[in-house]
């Protein structure tokens, strides 16, 4: 499991480097959400990172950003699946395919974002709207893990592996994903949060490189995060002897 571990960041650096542009997207979207919160003032301490944390403007910055950062499940999947090949990453005769894949993630991650709203005219309590918000987060994460192996066929350009498919593959494997998951996720989501909240109350000169160097970890970070899926496919697929490709 390490040595998968350590092949993600390996080729996110690797990514990182010989695909520079491709790269860049995730962290340019994370850097235009940045420079709305500021407008909106939302580094000028912790009371003000509170007090407009779910400002629409920012909210649909928000909704941008993650797209961004479920583009590389398509680039980076086929980096890794073709063995670094970069020719590979920039074909995009699969991506159409793929895009359904990343239109279902993008649903699930928007009605979670947006989930208060949604609830609202049904004037739940605070305990059972939590309640619910928390059962639909847990329930679209297991439905995640299960549904790991179509994205990265898609990817791929294999279109014979489809959502039931996936279910079949990555059953037996559901708790390896998930430490593939944190293990490609924590250490830079660490990171992110760190220079998030330590970028509160600083002045610009100091503030604007904390945020500069949080989007480039954004921007690894979608790369691990793709890549943690990618070894997770691949390790379920070679235990049930599909071939993800």
């Amino acid at each position: 499991m390490w040595s998968d571990i350590r092949d993600v960041y390996r080729a996110a650096g690797a990514f990182a480097l010989a695909c520079p542009l491709l790269f860049l997207i995730p962290p340019l979207c994370e850097m235009l959400q940045h420079v709305v919160e500021y407008r909106i003032g939302m580094y000028d301490s912790l009371a003000a990172f509170k007090a407009v944390a779910n400002d629409n403007s920012r909210m649909g910055f928000g909704i941008l950003k993650v797209v961004a950062t479920l583009l590389p499940g398509y680039w980076f999947t086929r980096f890794m699946g073709n063995g670094h090949d970069v020719r590979a990453a920039h074909d995009f005769r699969a991506f159409g395919w793929w895009g359904l894949v990343m239109l279902v993630s993008l649903l699930l991650t928007a009605t979670g974002l947006f989930l208060g709203d949604i609830l609202a005219p049904l004037h739940l309590g605070k305990q059972a709207a939590t309640f619910v918000g928390a059962g639909y987060n847990i329930a679209t994460a297991v439905l995640g893990i299960y549904l790991t192996a179509w994205g990265v066929a898609w990817a791929l350009g294999n279109r014979a592996i489809g959502p039931r498919g996936s279910i079949r593959i990555m059953a037996g494997s559901f708790w390896r994903t998930i430490g593939y998951v944190i293990a490609g996720a924590l250490p830079l989501m660490i990171v992110h949060y760190a220079l998030g909240y330590g970028a509160l109350g600083r002045p610009p000169a100091l503030l604007w490189p904390m945020l500069t160097l949080d989007a480039l970890v954004v921007g690894l970070l979608a790369l691990t995060l793709a890549g943690a899926s990618f070894v997770a496919a691949r390790h379920a697929a070679a235990k049930k002897q599909v071939s993800l490709a």
